[in-house]
């Protein structure tokens, strides 16, 4: 099984600014109106995730932002191993082991895009700064993830056409990113704002843990460290690079 090392994760407030995105880390903010499970990163924690998502995500706020004015938020991505086993001991999961099920809302720990960087969670906010309406909050879970019970669920039968619309737009660009760095794309049928590559893709490579982390890179733990001199220069020099070439959409 091959290892994702650290030089390959790229932490998203690097390259928001310039792409037309925003970084909410909904998780490492124990206030947030939609943190329903509470303090599972460290408060200074930043968002990671693997240089390719990363990329793609960039790829995709740049074109919502010239074509629709959007920010695209960028709500979570690399969740390692740590923060999934957190997640299954809060209130929320206890109280509702369905999450857990086949099917279900929630992976066991290691499984997944999350803990590899790549599957990522995302919203947006129109050009006047409000909340873009895609039917539900980010993490908005449902007792059944059914499509008629779940308004969360992408083919959840009762949505809006303004939803519905709201829903393509961002699906489009995610997408039509996905095709011109020439990868494959798994919209999450049950999570309107989950995108990422296949399982096929992914199960090659080992979950990350704290571990395998550089101490700047920690999530749960003290996330204080300062990166490596040099580091955050390069990462950002090889995403505007790789952006170049792909070019907008």
């Amino acid at each position: 099984m091959k290892q994702i090392l650290p030089s390959e994760l790229v932490p998203f407030d690097l390259v928001a600014a310039d792409n037309g995105m925003a970084v909410d880390l909904v998780y490492a903010k124990p206030h947030h109106s939609e943190n329903i499970f509470g303090p599972i990163y460290h408060p200074k924690a930043r968002m990671w995730g693997h240089i390719d998502m990363v990329v793609l995500v960039a790829l995709a706020a740049r074109h919502l932002s010239k074509t629709k004015g959007w920010t695209l938020v960028v709500k979570d991505c690399l969740r390692p191993v740590e923060a999934q086993q957190k997640i299954l001991m809060t209130k929320p999961v206890l109280q509702h082991p369905e999450w857990l099920d086949e099917g279900g809302f929630l992976s066991s720990p290691g499984k997944g895009g999350h803990p590899r960087g790549m599957a990522v969670d995302l919203a947006a906010i129109d050009k006047a700064g409000m909340v873009v309406d895609f039917g539900t909050p980010f993490d908005k879970f449902a007792n059944s993830p059914l499509p008629e019970h779940n308004p969360a669920h992408r083919l959840h039968p009762f949505l809006s056409e303004q939803v519905q619309q709201n829903r393509k737009v961002l699906d489009d660009a995610m997408l039509g990113a996905a095709e011109r760095m020439q990868r494959k794309l798994v919209l999450l049928s049950s999570e309107w704002w989950d995108f990422r590559f296949p399982s096929s893709e992914t199960s090659e490579y080992a979950p990350l843990k704290e571990d395998d982390l550089e101490p700047w890179q920690f999530m749960t733990k003290d996330a204080t460290a300062n990166p490596p001199k040099g580091r955050e220069e390069a990462l950002r020099l090889d995403v505007a690079g790789r952006l170049q070439k792909l070019g907008d959409l």
